[in-house]
């Protein structure tokens, strides 16, 4: 290392100490737990102006780790981490606790290309305990775990610790992990953060529940320090421990009127406490840390806590983009008409389509906004169904809706549809209920990465029997495939997905037309072509220009919209394969197991004809984070890529 490189390095490490100087010496958390309780106010003062600084030039989820920078830093402070098991929930609010593991001074890489992940990742950090991403799993995983260390008879005791939002433990699957906890012996701790604003308002009855909910800190520690003295004078044993809980839960319901529904699951209950009082918390952790048996802790905290504009406005500050550290101030969008997103244009299509159509209603789960149904919901309020982090319910819903003579359009981002698969199939398609999925995010999506990426749905789509399956390859088909699906010409349920991010044009607004089911459109075609291309989806814009590439290499390619991956347009298919092409070459924005590829291979093989197919699509394997663009040139999705793909073909 150059003398020019260590006096750098110097004055980095000297700049970080003198803005962050508690955090600037906490390479692990080991070093955090060195420190006075008094130390750790500053602790978390650094913190937030860390994330503040860095949030700012490379943006993430800013608000959410902001709310939890407290209840990180006592985390770590009092349980014996990495060997005691922390479970994020989403993985959102876990900035802080990669800030604390030794990856602070990485973190300027978080949520790019070959740096870390935007959420907790067991690959990138053996702190990181569980995959995070997918809302609602940290109480069934952190279960699993605790029940394994009881079986393991680990020694010493290793503690497990699931924390999980306000909207996250109103999905079905955390309602399954408090069941089986409550019926399982373990020491399980749940942290509920309580921040009472999820991406959009959270809905349903639990979520007012918990904002209501009260229980006396001196009540419970009354209780414990009885039940304390009572097991040491061997006059209660665990075994009827059960027993006095669910009569003590009994009398305190029937004292204050109230019935708490996670002690009347038989989990000791501990709460509201303040979640932004660090000392507070800290107590509170090592006075129920060793207890025996499923507890929960509910802590209140504020989203975007610190920085004045993310608590005025948590959900725009969700996700924020860049802003000025100093000020809030976001960069303001350039003038003039731009190329809207895709979910703007679904937005805003289904609003005139429900206008016409007194029987179509919107349903999505807890992503309003982030689908653009918001639209819809301004001025038709009743016909939109936000049910919240259900998946599963959204769908068996809309086959309800449909059962009864309705059209329901089902807004979900294709990640997260894939939990409700075996509604799908059972609750909709089993009975041929014309219910719209509009799949939101399919594709590459970019920062988020593996967990986020919707890659699978047009391989798990497909597999299900009378599903009409599209991909529009332009602001405009979108449109058409929307208005044709509205007129009942399609039986049974369809799947119309489409990807993050704007199309390519301004005017898009146009009289929107029938498009006929299970028919592509030849974009480019000539009398002897070397090899033919079909693109299914927006891969179409970089497949033009593939073709034009190709053509400077001197190979020729015809080109195909196909639109269509269930059903296949078998009359361009058959006109492809008798045509004597080289060879065929499909791309899609998705997996190329089962995906569209796959689908033209075996329609070949089906109908006898013994013609190359070279399938262009998501690898086998899980891709990281990083730009779309960084991405597609990584799966060979770029026009250059596909380009190649087209010029060895012609030479095979």
């Amino acid at each position: 290392m150059s003398a020019t490189t260590t006096n750098a390095t110097a004055t980095t490490a000297g700049n970080a100490a003198g803005r962050y100087p508690l955090l600037s010496r906490i390479d692990s958390p080991a070093d955090l737990r060195a420190l006075a309780v008094g130390q750790l106010p500053q602790v978390c003062s650094d913190i937030r102006e860390f994330l503040i600084n860095s949030l700012s030039k490379n943006p993430g989820h800013f608000a959410s780790s902001m709310g939890a920078v407290e209840l990180t830093v006592a985390l770590h402070y009092v349980f014996n981490t990495p060997y005691d098991r922390i479970v994020w929930d989403v993985g959102h609010q876990a900035y802080g606790h990669k800030i604390l593991t030794g990856r602070r001074d990485r973190f300027h890489t978080n949520r790019k290309l070959n740096g870390l992940s935007g959420f907790p990742n067991p690959d990138e950090s053996e702190y990181d305990t569980f995959s995070a991403g997918h809302a609602s799993n940290s109480i069934s995983a952190a279960l699993g775990m605790a029940v394994a260390t009881e079986m393991n008879t680990d020694e010493p005791r290793r503690n497990i610790v699931a924390v999980i939002g306000d909207a996250s433990i109103g999905g079905g699957l955390a309602f399954e992990g408090l069941n089986n906890a409550a019926n399982t012996p373990n020491n399980l701790l749940i942290i509920l953060n309580d921040n009472d604003m999820s991406i959009d308002d959270n809905v349903g009855s639990l979520h007012r529940y918990l904002a209501q909910i009260t229980t006396s800190k001196r009540y419970n520690n009354l209780r414990f320090k009885l039940y304390s003295i009572l097991r040491k004078a061997h006059l209660v044993s665990d075994r009827g421990r059960g027993s006095i809980l669910r009569f003590n839960n009994s009398l305190k319901a029937l004292l204050s009127r109230q019935q708490n529904i996670f002690e009347g699951l038989n989990i000791r209950y501990f709460g509201p406490v303040d979640g932004h009082d660090i000392a507070g918390l800290v107590k509170v952790l090592g006075d129920i840390k060793d207890m025996t048996g499923p507890k929960i802790l509910h802590i209140k905290t504020t989203k975007g806590k610190g920085f004045e504009a993310a608590e005025q406005d948590p959900a725009t500050w969700h996700a924020p983009g860049k802003f000025n550290p100093e000020s809030g101030e976001r960069p303001a969008s350039i003038p003039g008409p731009h190329p809207p997103k895709y979910q703007d244009v679904f937005g805003q299509t289904l609003l005139e389509l429900a206008k016409e159509n007194k029987k179509i209603t919107g349903i999505t789960a807890a992503m309003l906004s982030g689908t653009s149904l918001s639209i819809m919901r301004e001025k038709l309020p009743s016909r939109v169904f936000d049910v919240g982090i259900s998946e599963e319910h959204a769908v068996t819903f809309a086959g309800g809706l449909a059962k009864d003579g309705l059209r329901p359009y089902v807004a979900i981002y294709s990640a997260f549809l894939q939990r409700a698969y075996d509604q799908i199939i059972n609750d909709v398609a089993l009975q041929r209920l014309p219910v719209v999925f509009c799949i939101d995010r399919a594709g590459l999506v970019g920062e988020d990465g593996a967990t986020h990426h919707g890659v699978f749905d047009l391989a798990y789509m497909r597999a299900i029997p009378g599903m009409t399956v599209a991909a529009p390859s332009s602001e405009e088909e979108l449109r058409d495939l929307l208005y044709t699906s509205s007129l009942g010409v399609i039986e049974g349920p369809m799947a119309i997905r489409y990807p993050r991010g704007c199309g390519q044009k301004a005017e898009w607004q146009k009289a929107m037309k029938r498009l006929p089911v299970g028919q592509g459109v030849e974009v480019e075609v000539s009398d002897n072509a070397d090899v033919a291309l079909l693109s299914i989806g927006t891969m179409l814009s970089a497949s033009v220009e593939a073709v034009r590439l190709a053509a400077d290499h001197g190979v020729t390619a015809d080109l195909y919209d196909m639109r269509f991956l269930k059903p296949l347009d078998e009359e361009i298919l058959r006109k492809v394969a008798s045509k004597g092409v080289r060879a065929i070459v499909t791309v899609e924005d998705g997996a190329r197991t089962g995906g569209f590829g796959s689908a033209v291979m075996e329609w070949m093989a089906d109908n006898g004809y013994n013609i190359p197919v070279k399938r262009i699509g998501i690898p086998d394997r899980f891709v990281a984070q990083g730009s779309v663009a960084e991405l597609h040139e990584l799966c060979g999705l770029d026009a250059a890529s596909i380009a190649k793909a087209l010029v060895d073909a012609a030479k095979q």
